[in-house]
């Protein structure tokens, strides 16, 4: 397929775009969207061939018989990220926003701290202070454009209060890789204050040359006893709609615990997420998503050229994801007024900083996962928007 097609998503139920003027005030008529973190790209052939044979054969019942489905995560994981997983060790839930809030129900009680390296998806916090538990910021240090882990400072924030760490790797919204001696930090601090450690690596597969990403599994079997780990299908093959996520769990009190509350709440998957998973998770997705990552990694690039030739901007080196975090404190200018430039004059709709926590508040979050001439003209806009400056 070709990832420059310009698909018109609108009138599409589809949130980036349906939603982008009321929520935004970006006029649909001219308007990039920018923000929400799905694609405009189809998702590989064999996928949709999987959703053809659902519709041809016209009979959508319950879904039974995982062993397919099973496999192939356990093949996608051992093939792409040499870390063996044993079938009986996967949950299925409603996509990882589901997952993440179904470990803090499982292994969390309200009124817990759950520690998040902020700025951090937003979603994280929202569904926290949903289940009536604290949010516990521990603020990434901004080192040169870059950010790092700092463990002294959040060692001194602990109350003791806290149960439950949050890990996203690669990190949404920064993009950073994490390296193997942070990783192992992480896994460190867990052991020092008896946390539960919940790694969501949705962007595991979206690593652009030069960075290796390495699943927390893989880091320090020490930790097996307390470690979750979350993957999916949805952002690698822009199949979010599809609402499947695979929680998975070695250790087996852990997993029992997971199970019961998966029990009690009745939860059993879409077989549409899982026909579609199962066809996504085999060498042809394999194929399509090197190819995709090689086409984000040029529209990367058109973006970052931009951003770097406006006086004030500066986009933090993306090592993965196709979200574009740009720090407009450079230029002095409140965040009114680079928000009010960015969605007014250039615009284009793209997610406030301040939503992703501490840290957040100069920053904008660009979604580079668009054919290539909607990324050069959304960076022609941004060159214009801030003329003044050059």
């Amino acid at each position: 397929m070709s990832f420059d097609e310009i698909i018109d998503r609108f009138g599409t139920h589809s949130v980036k775009w349906d939603m982008m003027e009321e929520l935004y005030g970006v006029p649909a008529k001219d308007g990039i969207s920018m923000w929400v973190a799905d694609m405009d790209f189809r998702p590989p052939q064999c996928v949709r061939d999987a959703l053809q044979g659902m519709i041809d054969h016209g009979v959508f019942g319950y879904y039974g018989d995982y062993t397919g489905y099973h496999a192939a995560i356990c093949w996608w994981m051992e093939t792409r990220h040499g870390w063996t997983v044993q079938q009986d060790e996967i949950f299925t839930t409603h996509g990882l926003v589901n997952g993440t809030a179904m470990c803090i129900d499982a292994f969390t009680q309200p009124g817990d701290g759950v520690v998040l390296m902020t700025p951090v998806y937003h979603a994280f916090h929202r569904v926290i202070r949903a289940a009536d538990r604290k949010v516990v910021e521990c603020e990434l240090a901004l080192n040169e454009g870059r950010y790092e882990m700092d463990f002294d400072a959040w060692d001194a924030q602990m109350t003791g209060d806290e149960t439950m760490l949050i890990l996203c790797s690669p990190h949404n919204p920064g993009g950073r890789v994490w390296t193997l001696e942070e990783l192992q930090g992480v896994a460190d601090f867990c052991k020092r204050h008896d946390l539960i450690l919940v790694s969501d690596e949705i962007h595991h597969d979206l690593v652009y040359p030069g960075n290796t990403h390495i699943a927390m599994a893989l880091v320090d079997e020490s930790i097996r006893d307390r470690l979750v780990m979350m993957t999916a299908t949805t952002k690698t093959f822009n199949i979010a709609g599809g609402h499947s996520g695979n929680v998975i769990i070695q250790d087996p009190e852990l997993r029992k615990r997971f199970g019961a509350r998966m029990a009690a709440l009745g939860k059993s998957p879409n077989s549409f997420g899982l026909y579609m998973a199962e066809a996504a998770y085999s060498p042809e997705g394999a194929a399509w998503v090197d190819d995709l990552v090689a086409y984000l990694d040029g529209n990367r690039k058109v973006l970052d050229d931009a951003v770097a030739a406006i006086p004030g901007l500066q986009s933090m080196p993306l090592e993965a994801t196709y979200l574009s975090w740009v720090d407009f404190s450079g230029t002095g200018m409140s965040r009114e007024e680079f928000t009010r430039r960015v969605e007014q004059d250039a615009r284009i709709a793209v997610n406030h900083g301040p939503t992703f926590g501490k840290g957040g508040d100069s920053f904008l979050r660009f979604n580079i996962a668009t054919p290539r001439a909607r990324v050069s003209e959304a960076a022609e806009r941004l060159t214009a928007a801030f003329s003044d400056l050059q």
